[in-house]
């Protein structure tokens, strides 16, 4: 195995520890504003920006980032996600400041821009869409669900699901709230949204032109589009916190495309969420008596050429494990000729079908600096805002 030498960060990326009066906002401001000039050359020098930032956090408790540092500030929260094996393209992120915004039904409005523009007709487009942040005494608005599009699941009255599984906290909720909802295996969500001051979310419904969707049939068995199976085609993160320069930002949707194993492997596949291998395995006459047959090892490869061939076929933007294996390589050389480490969640990284095959496998990573910012953040584990 090829080991990665640790790079540090250059000193003015790492925050300067606060003195005992200083305002919490002061250093992670400070770090960002020197990053941003360091990084791009045009920028000119950090010190103006850093006495106008400081100035501005004094007068008000917090600060407002230009344009152009809000859209640098996503990107390198994208470069920064150590979970993530598509970030070659982190530099062709499209930034949408709406920061404008916070009330529930303009959010909404915009995120089902969003889905339209990174949809782009099926050549999917990495688009992530800042909505107001969290500042003193007012928090910015919040998105519920997990992604922008997700599939309902309705629990059985013996224990079954119908739908999604992963999705059955938010799909109750969202009921409580008067969604109607009927009982499909892949029936979408409503967006939920929490403007600020409100004590619940508001729901919407998708309209129909966000969703595309992709039917899974398969390139030799004709019976597997009978299974109905099918996934949505832009997959858009929305309950993580953006982060740049000590400003979080809790709603700032943002996607890339899908890598084929996220939902061949994962999605269609786990236990407690689709769980089709043994209904692929059935349908492919294989003996399933015991796990020495490979079974599930054999169905899984068959749904996700399924899904690969489905998404193709459709000419919607889709990425195998392979050459996804071979780009983050890439990523990685182009990073540490610039002298920065890419931080890399293996288990994450590693695609769940024949990793071993992947050159991403056999090797180790810059470990992962939970305190590298700009960053997305789970929601959870971060201190409460105002009003929360």
């Amino acid at each position: 195995m090829a080991h990665h030498h640790d790079v540090q960060l250059p000193e003015q990326q790492q925050p300067a520890p606060a003195g005992p009066d200083e305002h919490p906002l002061v250093g992670p401001a400070v770090a960002f504003v020197r990053q941003y000039h360091q990084e791009l050359p045009g920028a000119g020098d950090a010190a103006p920006r850093v006495r106008e930032v400081l100035a501005e956090i004094e007068r008000t408790g917090s600060y407002r980032h230009t344009p152009q540092e809000l859209a640098f500030g996503a990107r390198v929260a994208w470069r920064n996600a150590a979970r993530c094996i598509g970030r070659l393209y982190w530099r062709s992120l499209v930034v949408r400041d709406l920061r404008h915004l916070s009330g529930a039904e303009e959010v909404a409005q915009e995120c089902f821009e969003h889905l339209r523009l990174a949809t782009n007709g099926g050549r999917i487009r990495p688009v992530v869409s800042v909505f107001a942040p969290d500042a003193p005494g007012s928090p910015g608005p919040r998105l519920e669900g997990p992604q922008l599009i997700r599939y309902a699941g309705h629990r059985q009255p013996d224990g079954s699901w119908i739908g999604d599984p992963a999705t059955g906290e938010i799909t109750a909720w969202a009921r409580e709230l008067g969604w109607k909802g009927g009982q499909e295996p892949f029936e979408v969500l409503p967006l939920l949204v929490t403007e600020p001051g409100a004590r619940q979310p508001r729901w919407f419904e998708l309209p129909e032109d966000t969703t595309l969707e992709v039917p899974i049939s398969h390139p030799e068995y004709g019976w597997f589009a009978e299974l109905g199976l099918r996934w949505y085609a832009v997959p858009a993160i929305s309950d993580m916190v953006l982060e740049i320069g000590g400003v979080r930002y809790p709603a700032a949707p943002f996607n890339g495309w899908y890598m084929g194993t996220e939902i061949g492997a994962r999605n269609l596949a786990d236990a407690d969420r689709y769980d089709q291998l043994g209904v692929v395995a059935e349908h492919l006459g294989l003996d399933t008596s015991s796990e020495r047959t490979l079974w599930r090892d054999r169905a899984l490869v068959e749904l996700n050429r399924a899904v690969l061939h489905s998404f193709q076929e459709a000419g919607v933007t889709m990425a195998d494990h392979h050459t996804e294996s071979d780009r983050f390589l890439r990523h990685i050389a182009q990073e540490a000729r610039l002298g920065r480490p890419t931080p890399a969640d293996w288990s994450w990284i590693v695609p769940p079908v024949s990793g071993g095959l992947t050159p991403v496998y056999h090797r180790y990573y810059d470990p992962v600096d939970p305190a590298a910012r700009p960053a997305f953040l789970p929601r959870q584990g971060l201190p409460a805002a105002a009003g929360d």
